[in-house]
């Protein structure tokens, strides 16, 4: 097991526990759990969890969010849990949320691979269209073979994936799947010759890069191989259950599935066409400006597969296009924070979720900055609806799937060659981010501007709460964490340390000195109860560097030392030292208000409890 066994172990404790959990897998920044009972799992202390971000429930999901290291968490997640990641168990709710559902499972897995095939096959767009290869030399041949296999053999793919999501058999549905793309079934089609089975016509049409139907195709086998393994002996359900399910539904897709399916991705695509030609423009401003709302609410999978179709069926999709504008959006909203603050922590912040949203994750962004302050999170939506507005009116499209944020933009080269239509990405997301950009600089302001200064309120105001720590006082929202910026554990400050030593920060007692010695809660003889976290993820460390001179319940005078922590070698081991400053009980009192900014000695008086 991996570096994040111990947080790995508090997820699986506080979804329900193991026997909790039907199935899960991880996306770009979520864990993606389906619960027996969303009611067992305890959102709100799993929100406070270092490595959390944040927790969501939608589509039928508990979703919680975890960021750039969500592969490694989810290792240790399915390692401790022993848990099957897709299982088909008949969960009793809404058709929409179990379409949902069923779309992310599916598409997820391959979501990356797809999208580094179309980033190629965008970079063999922009090399021919500079003249540097042509389509009949053996290095673009081999290239593009490369990038253009997944799609072709997409119903191969999506077997694998689709079958593992229905709880059959995912070789079997990779058998469906080259059946639908065997070379003497699509050169009968290409031909035009007629072809029966068993006196039967069949209706011969093309398979390849389709979607919908061994999705289909796979769903059937799925229910059959459960019905042979219900009735057949176990000494020959091994072969024969796959024999019979391969025998009725390959068949049966050539008759009758495949031909249905079909022409419902037709129809499905010229709907979607019917909606585009009515307004490009408003289309693509619509997806621009919603397409994060749908992703904060994982409603976005419902449109992974029409986007996919599109492509498939009419030979481009606009709703990339959107996509595209939406992540710029945020991307602005995010860069003109960083450029505003005069916070070190948030402009750090700031800066990686700019370069991130660049190459398309915009979560960090979006829950680290723009959501927690709203008004650029607002600002970024209308940034991205006015990028849609310049791709719809300058007729953007994706020819293949593409990557993410600025890798989506070679996909989108006609194959006609470099036009207008191209330039319209860039010049929209130009748009998207100038708009967000401009909007949050100038309407937006700073809460905290960090300076050294005096305390901004009198010494006879409200409960004092002494510095703990010497180092730099900071706002609390630049935490690099949703748990502590967003307020959701109460408010306080943050503190950079340049000591390793922890102080009292008041007359009271010991409540907690946490095993793991990162973190200890205090209260006040007045009721002022506080959680001093020392740096981020440090719970990992298992107490090393970290040293407590006091325990539970014991009483302490403001000064004395509390906790000793190696701040050398905690930041070598890689974690931050950023130290969040929280009053727990905010809520008891009429307000908590930071009294000073910029460097403190533990003499000094960081926090005002207004009762």
């Amino acid at each position: 097991m991996g570096k994040y066994q111990a947080l790995a172990k508090d997820i699986v404790r506080l979804i329900g526990g193991q026997d909790n959990v039907k199935s899960v897998f991880h996306c770009a920044t979520r864990l993606r759990f389906k619960l027996k009972d969303e009611q067992a799992a305890d959102a709100e202390q799993l929100k406070q969890q270092d490595g959390v971000i944040t927790v969501v429930k939608s589509g039928g999901q508990f979703q919680v969010v975890i960021g750039n290291n969500v592969s490694e968490v989810y290792q240790d997640v399915v390692a401790i849990g022993g848990f099957e990641t897709t299982v088909d168990d008949g969960e009793k709710t809404t058709v929409f949320n179990r379409l949902i559902d069923t779309i992310a499972g599916i598409f997820t897995p391959i979501l990356g691979p797809m999208a580094g095939s179309g980033l190629l096959k965008g970079l063999l767009a922009i090399l021919v269209a500079l003249g540097l290869l042509t389509q009949d030399m053996g290095t673009y041949i081999v290239l593009n073979a490369t990038a253009d296999a997944l799609f072709y053999f997409l119903p191969i793919i999506l077997g694998h994936s689709a079958a593992k999501k229905f709880g059959g058999n995912p070789y079997i549905g990779m058998v469906i799947g080259g059946a639908l793309v065997y070379p003497s079934m699509v050169a009968l089609q290409a031909s035009g010759e007629a072809l029966s089975f068993l006196t039967v016509p069949v209706v011969l049409m093309s398979y390849a890069s389709s979607v919908i139907p061994i999705i289909l195709a796979t769903y059937v086998s799925a229910k059959l191989e459960k019905f042979f393994n219900q009735h057949s002996h176990e000494a020959v359900r091994n072969f024969t259950t796959p024999m019979l399910a391969l025998l009725i539904v390959v068949p049966l897709t050539f008759l009758a599935i495949g031909p249905l399916a079909t022409y419902a991705s037709q129809g499905l695509a010229g709907a979607y066409s019917f909606i585009y030609n009515l307004s490009p423009v408003l289309a693509i401003a619509f997806i621009g400006a919603f397409w994060q709302i749908f992703v904060m609410f994982g409603l976005h999978w419902g449109l992974v597969p029409i986007l996919i179709n599109n492509i498939t069926v009419i030979g481009f999709d606009t709703i990339s296009v959107g996509v595209l504008m939406a992540t710029f959006g945020q991307v602005g909203a995010v860069l003109a924070i960083t450029v505003k603050t005069k916070d070190k922590k948030t402009k750090g912040l700031g800066t990686s979720s700019t370069i991130a949203g660049v190459f398309g994750i915009t979560e960090p962004a979006m829950y680290g900055l723009t959501l927690p302050r709203k008004k650029p999170f607002i600002f970024g939506v209308i940034g991205g609806a006015a990028g849609g507005l310049v791709g719809g009116a300058l007729g953007t499209a994706s020819y293949t799937m593409g990557g993410l944020g600025i890798f989506a933009v070679p996909v989108m080269i006609p194959q006609s060659g470099v036009d207008l239509s191209f330039w319209g990405a860039f010049i929209g997301l130009f748009v998207a981010t100038a708009v967000a950009f401009s909007l949050t600089y100038f309407l937006t302001k700073e809460e905290i501007a960090t300076t050294e200064t005096t305390p901004s309120l009198s010494k006879e105001v409200g409960l004092p709460v002494l510095a703990p720590i010497k180092g730099e006082i900071i706002s609390l929202e630049s935490v690099n964490d949703e748990v502590f910026s967003s307020g959701a554990m109460g408010k306080g400050v943050a503190i950079i340390p340049n000591e390793g030593i922890v102080y009292a920060p008041f007359d009271g007692e010991v409540v907690t000195v946490y095993q793991s010695m990162h973190a200890i809660g205090l209260r006040s003889d007045t009721g002022v109860e506080i959680l001093i976290h020392i740096g981020l993820d440090t719970v990992q460390l298992n107490g090393q560097h970290f040293e407590s001179f006091v325990t539970s319940g014991q009483n302490i005078k403001a000064g004395d030392r509390l906790i000793a922590f190696d701040l050398k070698e905690i930041e070598q081991a890689g974690y931050d030292i950023i130290t969040p400053v929280i009053v727990t009980n905010t809520a008891s009192y009429l307000d908590v208000l930071p009294t000073y900014v910029g460097l403190v000695e533990p003499s000094r008086d960081v926090l005002r409890i207004l009762v």
